[in-house]
């Protein structure tokens, strides 16, 4: 079965999917966030094959989401966030703010986010970056932008 070329539409969120689509992926970019950053101990929070580990991190790497850092003698390596990587931690954060709303349960969310500018509990969330105001999808005409296809 031949695998869609989602990468090559005119669609950010196509685009978007084709680097962070598969369930392993966002996985791993939030363990990197979150301090794992070493080979075995994203296999060991995950319980993710090396196989696949191995496969997905060195898509990450090629699509520039994380950099390879060697650590050690032997070639071992840590993997860091980029920009980019950094960029779709923010995404992953909204996305945890969705299933903290429709998925959590009355336990609540499993994580919350202390943020360092006031340190209060807060909710990752989306704000026009020309006024500031609160977005969301009902507040946006979706309109063809400069890369659209023609």
């Amino acid at each position: 079965m031949q695998r869609t070329n989602f990468g090559g539409m005119a669609c950010s969120i196509a685009r978007t999917l084709d680097v962070i689509g598969e369930p392993w992926s966002p996985l791993i970019l939030r363990d990197v966030w979150v301090g794992f950053t070493r080979f075995e101990q994203l296999q060991a929070d995950l319980g993710i094959s090396r196989k696949v580990l191995t496969e997905r991190l060195n898509h990450l790497v090629e699509h520039g989401v994380l950099d390879r850092r060697p650590y050690d003698q032997r070639p071992r390596y840590e993997y860091v966030l980029t920009e980019k990587g950094t960029d779709l931690v923010d995404l992953l954060m909204v996305l945890a703010g969705w299933g903290d709303k429709w998925l959590a349960g009355e336990a609540g969310p499993p994580v919350v986010y202390r943020h360092h500018g006031c340190g209060e509990i807060s909710a990752a969330g989306l704000r026009c970056t020309r006024c500031g105001e609160p977005m969301h999808a009902r507040d946006v005409d979706p309109l063809p932008g400069p890369g659209a296809a023609v």
